[in-house]
């Protein structure tokens, strides 16, 4: 009966000890994930000033991420590239994009944009009449990578 009662308590003992060391269960992926406005949370983006990043999946600063991005009224990039493709829907405001040698393209809310990394060099802005938000979405972190010494396009 004693040993019966010693392999029971160390049966139990294990149990708990691997119970502790358990990942824990997965989230249900069927379910919905809300997330309100008013429960955003935005930061600064690097290497632009007044432009600010609210991350609804990932993370912009070190992986793939899906964020609403604002810009200011105004704004106005260098001429620049990133290291990965992003896929933009314009929310609201004016969004600018000119790439290098060529005319400004101007996006109004509900237009779309898939922008080319690695190469692509442009100059972004957001129209003077209001601030723009965008939802981004990319595979990889955000970047802006300044192209040195090459004057922006003319707009047209």
């Amino acid at each position: 009966m004693k040993s019966v009662r010693v392999a029971v308590l160390a049966f139990l003992s294990a149990g708990l000890v691997l119970a502790q060391g358990a990942a824990p269960a997965p989230k249900d992926t069927n379910a919905p994930i809300f997330k309100p406005a008013g429960d955003l949370k935005w930061v600064d983006a690097p290497n632009a000033p007044g432009v600010k990043f609210a991350d609804v999946w990932g993370d912009h600063t070190k992986t793939g991420y899906g964020a609403f991005v604002k810009f200011p009224a105004g704004f106005t990039s260098p001429l620049h590239t990133h290291s990965h493709a992003a896929k933009i829907v314009v929310i609201s405001g004016t969004f600018v994009q000119i790439p290098e040698g060529k005319s400004e393209v101007r996006l109004g809310p509900g237009s779309y944009l898939m922008q080319p990394g690695k190469t692509y060099k442009h100059v972004t802005m957001c129209d003077k009449a209001s601030e723009c938000l965008i939802f981004s979405e990319s595979t990889g972190a955000f970047d802006l990578i300044p192209v040195e010494g090459a004057a922006a396009p003319a707009k047209k």
